[in-house]
């Protein structure tokens, strides 16, 4: 698999599942193309915005005095996106827009916004962006801009080229994200809770000017990395897929951080424990531990069931005596989410001196 290949199903399952993506590449190496050849394939309506000739108002809205006051005009290709009710987004040659334009991009990338008007959800936003250094009057992304988008690197793929001139270029192959997707995100972030649990340096890094226009860890970012991790899954994408869209949202050092850790652990499915969690032993090593734990409390939380909640309890109790502190956060959540007509299990009762001691429970409850 080639890397344009694996970046080409990153960017598929990004755009399925909304989440803004910039393709980053020299000029001329085929990024515009494979933005339309995926519009194509899914069939969406395409607008396309060269961000270097626009002013602000143009993301902003343009401000029109109404009888009622002041409204913002959005413009018209927002309005195309808007009544078609679907589309694809592509902002072209995002570092040459100077830092004006860069900032009334943030409402349009993050909340969808232009003007008074708001894009329907099922507008996928894509942009693409030459290095500064190759762009004729270029700036770097603004911090707050970068933090938005998943990162994916494009290259001049020589070998593809070739192949193309001589019998065509194919349509790329995209992976199918299964209707559904979602019920692996509680595994994704009991997995990225555990983990940042044990590297809570990594959870915030604001970069230096020099790189604040690539990715860079923050909450928001981590959870980025959770949902594109558990859509990844779902579509069954390669492990160098999931591995782009993880560095593609959260930076190369803290992504490398993240991926050794996960492999290193090797865990189980919390939906598998869930369904037969009598005779499981938990890891000894208390950030695998948390990530089991984690891991089933949030897989819970997300559909709480009579059932599920009391499978939960019976993992979460069993860990009571040799990881009190992990088991009492995975308790504190599932206390919160208890299900009508649930009675709690021994292993309820079994953890309330643990969560006394961890301040979670008053002197005196049960």
């Amino acid at each position: 698999m080639s890397t344009n290949d694996t970046t080409t199903e990153a960017l598929a399952i990004a755009a399925a599942i909304g989440t803004p993506t910039i393709l980053w590449g020299p000029p001329g190496s085929g990024k515009t193309s494979v933005v339309r050849a995926l519009a194509d394939l899914w069939a969406l309506h395409l607008e396309v915005v060269v961000a270097s000739i626009h002013d602000p108002t143009d993301f902003s809205g343009l401000p029109v005095v109404t009888d009622g006051g002041v409204s913002l005009a959005p413009p018209a290709w927002a309005r195309r996106l808007a009544d078609v009710g679907s589309g694809l987004l592509f902002l072209d040659e995002l570092t040459t827009a100077p830092p004006a334009v860069q900032a009334a991009l943030l409402r349009v990338v993050l909340e969808r916004t232009v003007g008074d008007l708001t894009l329907p959800d099922e507008v996928r936003i894509v942009a693409a962006a030459n290095p500064p250094e190759q762009a004729a009057d270029g700036w770097d992304l603004a911090a707050p801009l970068a933090n938005r988008f998943c990162h994916l690197t494009w290259t001049a793929d020589a070998a593809g080229f070739a192949r193309g001139l001589i019998g065509g270029w194919p349509a790329p192959h995209l992976p199918t994200l299964p209707p559904g997707w979602e019920v692996g995100l509680p595994a994704a972030r009991g997995l990225l809770a555990a983990f940042i649990s044990a590297r809570p340096s990594l959870l915030l890094a604001v970069p230096e000017a020099g790189a604040a226009g690539l990715a860079w860890p923050s909450p928001r970012s981590w959870d980025q990395a959770a949902r594109l991790w558990a859509a990844a899954g779902a579509a069954g994408a390669s492990s160098e897929t999931k591995a782009s869209l993880v560095v593609g949202s959260v930076g190369e050092g803290p992504a490398i951080e993240f991926l050794t850790w996960t492999a290193e652990c090797d865990l189980i499915d919390p939906e598998v424990l869930l369904a037969d969690p009598s005779g499981y032993v938990l890891p000894a090593r208390g950030d695998r531990a948390l990530a089991v734990l984690s891991g089933v409390a949030a897989a819970v939380v997300a559909d709480p069931t009579v059932e599920r909640w009391q499978a939960a309890w019976e993992v979460v109790g069993g860990a009571a005596s040799t990881h009190p502190d992990v088991a009492a956060v995975a308790a504190r959540a599932l206390a919160t989410c208890r299900p009508d007509g649930a009675v709690a299990p021994p292993a309820a009762a079994t953890l309330a001196p643990v969560l006394r001691t961890a301040g979670l429970l008053r002197k005196g409850t049960g």
